[in-house]
């Protein structure tokens, strides 16, 4: 098992300094990346943690920032979040919302895994 690897994933997600985020108390036992593309031509990596205790994560790259999100609740696909950022996938696509922006329209649309 290995802890949960904050301060790389803040590196390689997105590339930019700060101080380092260690949680010895969450064991991750998978870690799976994913690179996607979107329509408007945009390409990011996503990198998913499943924690030992049954939380997920998800570092996804905002504004030129590595957000960490949590898992919720969704009726269909998966969906993780953090304050006004909501990161939903379902088989090969992805949406990402930011509620500041426009809750009811996705910053980014018709992603899909590479």
């Amino acid at each position: 098992m290995k802890m949960l690897p904050f301060a790389a994933l803040l590196l390689f997600a997105g590339g930019v300094s700060a101080t380092s985020l260690n949680a010895p108390q969450i064991q991750v036992h998978r870690t799976i990346t994913a690179d996607y593309r979107c329509p408007g031509g945009q390409r990011f990596r996503v990198t998913y943690l499943n924690a030992s205790n049954g939380q997920s994560f998800a570092v996804v790259p905002y504004r030129g920032n590595p957000m960490l999100l949590v898992s919720t609740m969704a009726a269909d696909g998966a969906a993780y979040q953090a304050d006004s950022l909501t990161w939903r996938i379902k088989g090969r696509g992805a949406t990402l919302v930011d509620a500041r922006v426009d809750a009811g329209k996705p910053v980014l649309e018709g992603c899909t895994t590479d």
